[in-house]
């Protein structure tokens, strides 16, 4: 006698199935998830691809086998990013689903799916790639947990000053760096102090730049407790980056500047930097790009570098806004660059009055929606700062 599943039943085998699914697709829908599909594919693709010589392929005479000479030397690549034991694994799974069949196994008769076990051993490599992905991964969240330490949670509390600022990592640990702190005016009375800021750019992605934007940020805290002078400041983060930056490899755009509250006179100066936007009051737009070069470029290269810093007068209701590369050259599906004119036009389409966390928010939301659900390339940071009084 066959038993009828009760309504009860049913209702309950479904919501444990939307259950399942909501934990395996973490609530995305189907359009979100094929977009993120295809943003690592070619993400993926891009790794590959790079390692294969293509023009020895396109060199190949007959057109038709140019796809399988295409397809051979991805997988070459592919199986070189595994260790020894697991390029051999793949091998042998390979050629057991190619060649699928029964084999004998032992005196008794027992038979053995080749293909069933080509199977398992793709299962097992695949266990063992996300143990190391799973290990990397919790390294890397370290990681990121002391570089969070590194920057400040909170803007510091400066009257008549408004700041905000926000960074995303492309990967978990990130080469930008971000800071805004005070410190005592050199030359000043205790009880007046000035308003560091520092937005920076290092050089390449993930762990290698994250090191040196630690290094980059010891610096310039050591520097910044002595009485040295922006110009001095300068100078020596140039001094140190220049003794590890690689033979230039690993060079540093920045920006810096110290902010004088009462008198709202800030000094900058742009190492390198995409030029910061300073939106006055009045609607006009100027660019802060007095400085130089990026520092940690060699001597051979520049021999002579100096930094001279600019000065600038800030007013009620002027906004400063400093950015990353990763900002303007957000990319979509089409591979069209977000750009410095939509940034200009997200920021003058702000109310003049809008908080700067509320600024940054827009900023970054302009950005989201313009790349859709294409796979981010670079570290994006903003700081946002605008006069209130």
């Amino acid at each position: 006698m066959s038993s009828v599943p009760t309504p009860a039943a049913k209702d309950s085998a479904g919501r444990r199935l939307r259950d399942f699914w909501a934990r395996v697709t973490e609530g995305l829908e189907i359009e979100q998830l094929w977009g993120q599909l295809r943003s690592e594919a070619a993400a993926s693709y891009g790794l590959y691809s790079k390692d294969v010589d293509w023009d020895a392929i396109k060199q190949q005479p007959n057109k038709w086998k140019r796809p399988l000479l295409a397809a051979w030397a991805l997988f070459q690549v592919m199986l070189m990013k595994l260790s020894p034991a697991r390029r051999v694994l793949l091998l042998v799974a390979i050629f057991m689903l190619v060649f699928q069949g029964d084999i004998r196994w032992g005196g008794g008769g027992m038979r053995i799916n080749l293909g069933a076990v080509g199977v398992l051993i793709l299962l097992l490599l695949l266990a063992l790639e996300l143990a190391d992905r799973v290990t990397m991964k919790r390294d890397l969240e370290i990681a990121r947990e002391i570089q969070q330490w590194l920057v400040p949670s909170q803007a510091p509390q400066v009257p008549g000053v408004d700041i905000a600022f926000a960074t995303r990592p492309q990967n978990t640990v990130a080469g930008d760096y971000y800071d805004a702190f005070l410190r005592p005016t050199v030359g000043a009375a205790p009880g007046s102090p000035s308003l560091i800021l520092a937005v920076a750019d290092v050089a390449g992605k993930s762990v290698p730049a994250a090191l040196l934007m630690a290094t980059f940020q010891a610096s310039l805290r050591a520097l910044a407790a002595t009485p040295a002078s922006l110009d001095e400041i300068v100078d020596g983060l140039d001094r140190y980056a220049r003794a590890h930056s690689l033979e230039g490899l690993r060079f540093t755009t920045a920006f810096l500047a110290e902010l004088d509250p009462p008198a709202r006179q800030m000094r900058y100066v742009n190492a390198g930097h995409n030029d910061p936007i300073l939106l006055r009051s009045s609607g006009q737009v100027e660019r802060l790009s007095i400085g130089g070069p990026p520092f940690g470029l060699p001597f051979s290269t520049n021999a002579e570098a100096n930094y001279p810093s600019g000065l600038v007068q800030l007013q009620p209701g002027d906004l400063l806004f400093i950015f990353t590369d990763g900002v303007i050259e957000a990319v979509n599906d089409v591979e069209e660059e977000y750009g410095e004119k939509r940034l200009l036009v997200c920021l003058q389409a702000r109310p003049k009055d809008s908080p700067a966390a509320n600024v940054l928010r827009q900023v970054m939301s302009d950005v989201n929606t313009f790349v859709g659900q294409v796979r981010q390339r670079d570290d994006i940071t903003c700081l946002v700062l605008r006069v209130t009084a």
